[in-house]
Order: C-alpha cells, then structure tokens, then sequence
C-alpha cells in the first residue's frame, strides 16, 4: 500500500469512488456509471490540481470522514456541507491543506445530496474496464466505503490549480425543470397522456438512487397492451413503468430495459436530478425534437 493514501474514519450513508465513468461499454452490457454531478466533480479537480478523470468520493447525504496519512490537499463542491479538519471548520468549495494523520471531515449536506471530495492526485484504487468508479447496479469497480478501509491516494501532478469559481455554479434545485426531448416511444401513450406531460407536476420520490430518479405524480396511461422487447436505453432516457409514474434513468441505469421511454432529458441537465432532494417539485419542459 502506498503511503500516500486514507483511512475510512465514517463511511457515511453512501459514499463511493467515481470518475468520469467508462463509456463505450454498453454493447456488453455494462454502463457507463461515474459521477452523477460531473460538473460538482470536475470544479473539485480543478481546486486540487487534477485532470478531470481523476477519482474522487462522492458522499450522499450524510457526508463522509476520513484520516489522511500524508500531507496532502483536497477539495469539497457539490451539496454544501460542514467541511472540517481534526474538529476545526475549513472551506468549503476552496483547496485545503490537510496535514499527515488529520482526520478531514465532510459533514452532512445543508442542501442537495452529494457531495464531491477531491485528493490531490486523485483515489487511486485499481481501475476496472478504464474507470476506477463503483457501479452499483453490476458491481463493477470498488464497493461503497466501509469503516476502516484504506484507499491509496496517487501522485499528485504538481500542477498548479486554475481557479475554480464555486460561485457561479448554481445551487441545489428549489424546484426541478427537466427539458424533454420526446421519443422513441411515446405512441406507446394516449394522447392525453403526451398533452398532460409537459404541465403535469411531479416530486422526487424518495426511492430515488444512483440508477434512476423516480417520481410521485400523476399516473401517464399507456395506449397499448402486451410487452415491449427489451432495447438499448441511454443516460437520461425517461422510461414509464405500468404504474405510470416517470422513471429517469441515471449514470447507473441498466443499458436495456422492456418499458416505453416516452423521451430523453439531454446529459447538460442531469447535474441538477443528481443534487434534486426527496420531495422536490418536478417538471417537464417538452419538446418534440
């Protein structure tokens, strides 16, 4: 094990290694994963001196603690949270110096979900396909933290970090509009389903994980019966199980599935899904093409 690296102090709720994913697998099944909030992961690289690739911890929730054992340098963006080093209050969203055998906190978000902690050099557990990020619905990549695992840490670039304005990335959603580009199925849905669907208003169900935000509202009828072969499903395809109820489907998704999509939201909008809390108001903003 290298020196350079972390001891779990508090795994917290859920708290997994992500990167930017690996794509170009789904055609063996496998998907691409990564950071749910990639623009959260990429600004905490760049605080820390990072390639965009590098892995970071993404916490949900309740954060995640951990003890350094080498002086290094890490970052918090994403969902604002308590950030603290051996018990004092550090900044959040800012590089910080973390000193050999500190513990760095990273406490519950204030808003949002998740949260995102860069290492200088990045986490540098064994990649998996070309990804060091953990996929829960395949198993692909390293499991979530557990109390008292040690990750390595890898070396970091000596570059010296552009500035990363945490400010103008926009908060947590008070309220979710997703665009939604329609198609391929949406004959499979009465025509009061199609018109309801841009003015219907959804929340985030709390049964929303890393493979799919799903949604409490009204129920879209579907104008057929009987089963529709299974077919390749894409990041931010929106697929309507028998309850009727909206399912967008997440980094995690499964690469097939035997519902009707009754359209995708475009991967520029899906940061903000990441970061949208149980019960947050929900809507649809539709388009045809």
């Amino acid at each position: 094990m290298s020196v350079r690296g972390f001891e779990v102090v508090r795994a917290g709720a859920l708290t997994t290694v992500q990167d930017l994913g690996r794509g170009g697998f789904a055609h063996l099944g496998v998907p691409r994963s990564g950071a749910l909030d990639q623009p959260a992961h990429r600004v905490a690289n760049r605080l820390v001196g990072n390639p965009a690739e590098a892995a970071t911890l993404e916490t949900t929730v309740t954060g995640t603690a951990v003890r350094v054992r080498a002086t290094t340098v890490a970052a918090v963006v994403g969902a604002p949270c308590p950030v603290r080093v051996d018990g004092c209050p550090v900044a959040w969203g800012a590089a910080v110096r973390v000193p050999a055998g500190a513990v760095l906190d990273v406490g519950p978000a204030t808003a949002g979900l998740r949260s995102y902690l860069a290492f200088a050099g990045g986490v540098a557990v064994e990649p998996v396909l070309g990804s060091r990020s953990a996929d829960l619905l395949s198993g692909l990549g390293p499991a979530p933290l557990a109390d008292g695992d040690v990750l390595p840490l890898g070396e970091p670039t000596g570059a010296t970090p552009p500035d990363a304005d945490v400010s103008r990335r926009p908060g947590p959603p008070t309220e979710l509009v997703l665009p939604l580009v329609l198609g391929p199925r949406q004959d499979w849905f009465t025509p009061a389903a199609r018109d309801s669907l841009g003015v219907a208003r959804y929340t985030v169900a709390s049964a929303s994980n890393r493979i799919g935000l799903r949604t409490d509202g009204p129920a879209l009828s579907w104008a057929r019966t009987g089963e529709l072969p299974s077919e390749g499903m894409v990041l931010g395809a929106v697929q309507v199980p028998p309850d009727g109820r909206p399912v967008l489907f997440l980094a995690d998704h499964p690469v097939t599935g035997g519902y009707p999509v009754i359209g995708v939201v475009p991967e520029e909008h899906l940061a903000a899904a990441a970061q949208a809390v149980p019960g947050t108001p929900l809507r649809f903003a539709v388009t045809a093409h």
